[in-house]
């Protein structure tokens, strides 16, 4: 029988104190989803939510899902399997490789398979799924990141964590909302959960041809809400590639803010919003919720895709 996965913990609201932020009047609170679990980290285990009650729900004993050699999402579900005791498999993009992920994947006892990249371009292809289920017939399949309107969802609650602490900022209310897009989950389900009320900006670590777009407009067909949002190009030029500007940028940051970042998804969210406010964008007095989203594991892979820049 599947565990009983309990709710993801409140992750605090804290102020972000940047120069550039106070000098154009902007005030920003940046939810540390990061620091809710040392493993199961960040919006994942919101957007885990509602996939494992699925999973119960089916009679599952665990969970099959989808990812690359530094995921996040597989790693925290490998994280959450380990630790409440269900089986996990990965099907994995490209060929085997040896990163800090894949080691912990292997030893959280997520069984891995490697796709090959013809092999994972393949996984929204009609009858993708049907060879793993009949291999693995006792577990679970989820999407890749998590994605979907079952993630979207699990992100939901992100809202009331939000404004539970307001008061404690001194913020009567918030205009909108800053974070990271790779698949657009959590970007939905907190549109879903604004019902219409704040507008949703999501800077996309992923070039336009990785369906970022499309995968949001799905999940808020049936809502009617597919005019609170918007997204912006911040993938530097693809998904996992870094320049010198967005490094020297992470490295301000976090000198001046003590905020953490990644350049993957928060490094490049932060950049975009950054070059928003330069251009005068959001009006001085403009107060934003920055939704940190974590991946703070994927640092460890940093310096290579640094040496790799310089």
């Amino acid at each position: 029988m599947f565990p009983l996965i309990p709710t993801p913990p409140s992750a605090p609201l804290e102020r972000l104190h940047l120069p550039w932020l106070k000098h154009a009047g902007i005030e920003v609170a940046v939810l540390r989803l990061d620091l809710i679990d040392p493993l199961i980290s960040g919006n994942k285990w919101f957007k885990l939510t509602h996939h494992l009650a699925a999973a119960a729900e089916a009679g599952a004993e665990g969970v099959i899902s989808l990812g690359g050699a530094h995921s996040n999402h597989l790693h925290a579900l490998a994280a959450a399997g380990k630790r409440f005791a269900f089986p996990t498999v990965g099907l994995l993009r490209g060929h085997a490789l040896d990163t800090p992920t894949v080691n912990d994947l292997m030893a959280f006892g997520m069984q891995l398979h490697w796709l090959g990249y013809a092999g994972y371009r393949e996984r929204h292809a009609p009858g993708f799924w049907l060879p793993w289920q009949e291999r693995y017939p006792h577990l679970h399949p989820v999407a890749e990141g998590g994605g979907g309107l079952s993630g979207a969802l699990g992100c939901g609650v992100l809202l009331t964590q939000v404004q539970d602490q307001l008061s404690q900022l001194g913020w009567p209310d918030y205009h909108a909302w800053w974070l990271a897009a790779g698949t657009g989950t959590t970007l939905a389900g907190l549109v879903l959960a604004e019902k219409g009320t704040r507008p949703v900006y999501g800077a996309m670590a992923v070039p336009k041809d990785h369906g970022v777009a499309e995968n949001v407009a799905a999940i808020l067909a049936p809502s009617g809400l597919q005019q609170r949002y918007h997204l912006i190009n911040a993938s530097r030029g693809g998904f996992a590639k870094i320049d010198q500007h967005l490094l020297d940028l992470i490295a301000t940051s976090e000198a001046e803010s003590g905020l953490p970042l990644e350049p993957l998804y928060t490094g490049k969210a932060l950049l975009a919003l950054h070059d928003h406010v330069a251009a005068g964008l959001f009006p001085s007095g403009t107060r934003l919720v920055f939704v940190h989203t974590g991946g703070l594991q994927g640092r460890r892979g940093m310096e290579t895709r640094r040496h790799s820049v310089l």
